[in-house]
């Protein structure tokens, strides 16, 4: 697929891939548009957000996955309007026969009912208490989150039901909810995850167009610590040639920032991420582009992504222990543990059920 040079304003991707489950595609033609009085040429520049209900039935995903350190994940939200262009949930706007590219960032939807949803489920006899992942997908303080507020009803639900969450986000619209995480603080309720890429700003703007930037990121590692609120960063994806000699700054930056745990993931790209980063990185950076990608192969045994267990997050290959070195060396001498420990699941109250032997 040939670079897009004028992708919309603000996004990550100009391109449109073809749906892999429908067997048509079709692409819009503007040369017919070359020359024409510009009030009646469609503004290119910019592509509008369109917001959409989701009318969904039941919001708890489960998975069996080994390399996966949840069970159950809670998402409020299909597609992400951050832009990222190597995000591995765009393939997921598919199954609503869309596209994995400008459609995944531009047309969202929201599951309305998550809430009401969400407390259903655990109060359910056969809800087993566990901890749940907000978000396993998309991003559950992406800016739509700012209007809807599905994110903090949720918390608000797992907060008065006392069932254990971990957060994971790269938008610092998290710190609007600092009150209901420091009360689930308070039981061992919690644990939250900034997703840090890389510390260069324009870098930064380039990966991520909507998300936080990374200075106010390290901010609210801080503000969160300082609240008692456990917090740790992921650094993902790792991109060689890009941001992989920033693992080891980004560490001692969130040390400095109060984190207590960090993990680290490399980039993999499935399904039509991969004609989408290439893309994007053929834009942004033309004279690295070949080299970004040879290396990326390198990690996979020569694919672009690779889905087994065990290898699909941390690569194979020297450079993929390179990484591995430099993390695990550079996190011991700064304690930074690689798990955020057990959530507490002994303060789960049911409703119309008792928890330490009282009715509430």
């Amino acid at each position: 697929m040939p670079a897009n040079p004028n992708p919309p304003r603000g996004r990550g991707t100009g391109s449109q891939p073809g749906n892999r489950f429908e067997s048509r595609y079709t692409e819009a033609d503007w040369s017919d548009y070359e020359g024409a009085d510009p009030e009646l040429s469609p503004d290119r520049s910019r592509v509008p957000t369109e917001v959409l209900p989701d009318h969904a039935v039941s919001i708890l995903s489960t998975n069996n996955s080994p390399d996966l350190p949840f069970e159950v994940s809670l998402n409020p939200y299909r597609g992400c309007e951050h832009g990222c262009a190597y995000c591995y949930a765009r393939p997921s706007h598919e199954y609503l026969g869309l596209s994995a590219g400008l459609d995944f960032e531009t047309k969202l939807f929201y599951k309305e009912r998550a809430p009401e949803l969400l407390e259903a489920a655990l109060s359910k006899p056969s809800w087993k208490v566990k901890p749940l992942m907000l978000s396993g997908i998309t991003d559950c303080y992406q800016p739509l989150e700012s209007k809807l507020q599905l994110t903090r009803r949720c918390l608000e639900v797992l907060q008065r039901l006392r069932n254990p969450v971990s957060l994971i986000s790269k938008n610092t619209l998290m710190l609007r909810d600092i009150d209901l995480l420091a009360e689930m603080a308070q039981w061992n309720g919690v644990h939250v995850t900034l997703s840090i890429t890389s510390l260069n700003i324009e870098l930064a703007g380039k990966m991520e167009p909507r998300a936080a930037r990374p200075k106010a990121r390290l901010e609210a590692v801080r503000q969160l610590a300082t609240a008692g609120i456990p917090v740790g960063v992921n650094i993902a994806p790792v991109v060689p040639g890009l941001n992989d000699t920033e693992l080891i700054a980004i560490l001692r930056a969130a040390k400095e920032a109060g984190a207590k745990t960090a993990y680290y993931q490399v980039l993999r790209l499935p399904l039509a991420v991969k004609s989408i980063f290439e893309d994007w990185l053929r834009r942004e950076f033309p004279g690295r582009a070949d080299t970004v990608l040879a290396r990326i192969r390198e990690l996979h045994a020569g694919k672009l992504d690779d889905s087994r267990f065990g290898r699909r997050f941390s690569g194979d290959g020297i450079l993929a222990d390179t990484y591995r070195q430099w993390f695990r060396i550079e996190s011991r001498k700064l304690g930074l543990n690689h798990s955020a420990g057990t959530l507490n699941c002994e303060a789960f109250r049911r409703p119309g059920g008792t928890q330490l032997g009282f009715q509430w």
